[in-house]
């Protein structure tokens, strides 16, 4: 027997869906386009304002100054006076990226141990490392930049007595020099080469992790990687005729030739943001060590893991999933804390920006580009961070 519908009678669907002015998913687009629109039309308002004041005040509203030369030297580069302000503003990124990169990495390295170290059972490296985090976070950045430039780097021995290390490394108060390589005409097609051998080791690094999801065999993706680096690289190297030659530093009289020159400025910069960040990422790496269930290190003792196989087996990749996010936004803090390089004179992007404000360039341009570089730097950072996170994150089914 069947029962007839009565085309009066709204369908099921029609019944569940609300009426557009009472749809949250309706009203969630509304307000979200309503805002971008709000958020745009301020900015074209206070852009329209800007360009206002600065055609009244006889300034230009363009970029065509970035063309102009630039008038001053850079110290510790090969910058010409004669070529444009943008060309400035780049060795000035560049130099900002030089100090983020290494000092992310050395950030790192120390705060993994010194949180480490928090945890020891050992009363004295518990205590020393405590003492440095407690001692180390709660000065200002800015304070320890200007003791370690005025009071340490500033102190080393003069040029006339350097103090030479192993015969590759030349300390003084104009700065450090370390080796460096000097690249050939063929150094391009090998930094090829060694890109595709990193992209082969990773490839190796995925298959050797399959097969031991698969087998239970041990992977040795490291070992393998390793190989195929190097590999590649030695071949690579031989076939490439030498691609570049490493230049150890040597000490002329007054004079260091070769090698690679690190300022003084440079280096109290990079000392201050890697031990001033290093203090925080440890207090991260300690609390995400405490945040891993105490009996996956019960069932790590009872299968006789040695400590340093516990904590590299065990510990350390739960940890990682509580400390990358935390460890992202150190690293935002550290690359834009790398602007407070104006009180040492170091060149890095904020230093030239006003160098380039003060040679009678217009102020809001040259602050806008300033402001772009730090957002692109700080996207990038939060890109690698977020993909590092998801990479780490359980899937769940």
């Amino acid at each position: 027997m069947s029962v007839a519908m009565d085309p009066q009678v709204p369908s099921y669907r029609d019944q569940r869906r609300p009426p557009p002015w009472r749809d949250v998913r309706v009203l969630r687009i509304v307000l979200q386009v309503a805002f971008l629109i709000a958020v745009g039309l301020l900015l074209w308002y206070l852009l329209g304002t800007l360009r206002t004041n600065l055609r009244n005040s006889g300034l230009p509203t363009g970029f065509d100054y970035l063309d102009q030369p630039h008038g001053t030297d850079i110290r510790d580069s090969d910058f010409n006076p004669a070529q444009p302000v943008l060309d400035a503003l780049i060795v000035g990124f560049l130099n900002t990226i030089r100090v983020a990169v290494v000092g992310i990495a050395l950030a790192t390295l120390v705060g993994l141990v010194v949180g480490v170290a928090r945890l020891s059972t050992n009363w004295l490296v518990r205590k020393a490392a405590a003492a440095y985090v407690e001692t180390l976070r709660n000065i200002p950045v800015l304070v320890i930049l200007l003791f370690l430039y005025t009071a340490v780097v500033l102190r080393f021995p003069p040029i006339s007595g350097a103090f030479e290390a192993l015969g590759a490394v030349i300390f003084s108060n104009r700065g450090l020099v370390v080796p460096w390589a000097e690249g050939g005409p063929n150094v391009g097609a090998y930094l090829a080469v060694l890109g595709f051998a990193l992209v082969a080791a990773v490839a190796i690094g995925f298959w050797r992790t399959r097969r031991f999801d698969a087998t239970g065999q041990p992977h040795h993706r490291f070992l393998y990687g390793v190989v195929v680096l190097l590999v590649f690289g030695v071949l690579g190297y031989l076939a490439l005729g030498r691609p570049f030659a490493i230049s150890l530093p040597t000490l002329d009289g007054r004079v260091s030739r070769g090698g690679i020159s690190l300022g003084p400025e440079y280096a109290a910069l990079l000392i201050a943001l890697v031990i001033y960040t290093a203090s925080h990422i440890a207090e991260i790496v300690r609390g995400s060590i405490l945040a891993v269930p105490k009996g996956q290190t019960e069932a790590a003792n009872a299968i006789a893991l040695t400590g340093l196989q516990r904590l590299r087996y065990v510990v350390l990749p739960q940890a990682m999933r509580v400390m990358v996010p935390p460890l992202g936004n150190q690293y935002l803090n550290l690359t834009k804390n790398s602007s407070l390089a104006v009180f040492v004179g170091y060149f890095e992007l904020t230093r030239l920006t006003g160098q380039v404000i003060a040679n009678g360039n217009p102020a809001p341009q040259s602050i806008s580009l300033l402001m772009l570089a730090y957002l692109a730097l700080s996207l990038s950072i939060a890109a690698v961070t977020n993909l590092v996170n998801r990479s780490l994150r359980l899937e769940t089914r």
